[in-house]
């Protein structure tokens, strides 16, 4: 497995490899999430390649930029394990050298959700993805399905931007409990750790009431808020809507992401689930 540290190193490995060549972004901190995403671009590639670059760019202030996990060691030998053919570890002054001005912007999709409460969170998202899309020059590039609004963000700019590439959307992983894999997982405490699976039974019981025949919205979203009441410290958001463009609904009546934001102690945590009528 290379290890490539700057742009140079990089574009001489991609350039001496043929065939197809997968590609996961990360921002480090990896767990058996980013390696079923390493698993499937591995099963469906020739090469695949991870990136590791904690991206300053979409933390906001008074986010955990600093605090954020790094563990560059652990990474490279899970990557290693998996069958990963090159990592590269870019630092900030390589993506983002000084006189840097060029944003990449995606309207719409990231006024909602995450967006409305982490203002400029999406462009940098964007730009820090583009910029390794064009380094990178993959087949074909692997997100969660835990990271629904980015995912979408993503494939709207491969899309609008015609970049040739397919961005693939993979299932969330979980631990047994039902709790969403997050590299921010490890800042909660034993405690905290309980509280946090109330927000995968909130979005059970959205699951739970539509089973049942239950498809208004606001009704569904109420029992949601019931499971979350006492067990989270304060909810960014509790949202029904479109699962293709993130509009608004009234009732589920076409596929429907369910999702949450909220804060455990400080740890802020999302998750969700498609539903369908």
């Amino acid at each position: 497995m290379e290890q490539l540290a700057n742009i140079q190193a990089l574009r001489a490995w991609r350039g001496n490899i043929a065939g197809s060549l997968g590609f996961v972004p990360t921002m480090g901190a990896l767990h058996e999430g980013h390696a079923a995403l390493i698993n499937r671009s591995t099963a469906e590639n020739e090469h695949t390649i991870v990136s590791v670059f904690v991206n300053p760019t979409q933390f906001g202030p008074g986010e955990d930029l600093h605090k954020y996990p790094r563990t560059l060691e652990a990474d490279i030998a899970l990557c290693d394990r998996h069958g990963v053919s090159a990592v590269f570890t870019p630092n900030s002054a390589l993506m983002y050298p000084a006189g840097f001005t060029t944003w990449v912007t995606v309207e719409g999709l990231t006024d909602k959700l995450c967006g409305r409460t982490r203002p400029g969170h999406f462009r940098g998202v964007a730009t820090v993805v583009a910029k390794l899309f064009n380094l990178v020059q993959p087949t074909r590039a692997y997100f969660g399905q835990k990271d629904a609004q980015q995912a979408l963000v993503l494939t709207r700019m491969a899309r609008d931007l015609d970049m040739p590439l397919a961005v693939i959307t993979c299932p969330t992983v979980r631990e047994p409990d039902g709790l969403a894999m997050s590299s921010r997982n490890r800042y909660l405490d034993a405690r905290d750790r309980m509280r946090a699976l109330s927000i995968y039974r909130a979005l059970q019981a959205a699951e739970t009431g539509l089973a049942a025949g239950e498809a208004d919205v606001p009704t569904l979203k109420r029992t949601m808020w019931t499971e979350l009441e006492g067990n989270v410290d304060r909810v960014d958001y509790v949202e029904i809507v479109d699962a293709a463009d993130l509009g608004s609904m009234e009732t589920i009546d076409r596929p429907a992401l369910v999702a949450i934001a909220a804060f455990v102690g400080s740890t802020r945590l999302i998750d969700n689930i498609i539903l369908s009528p």
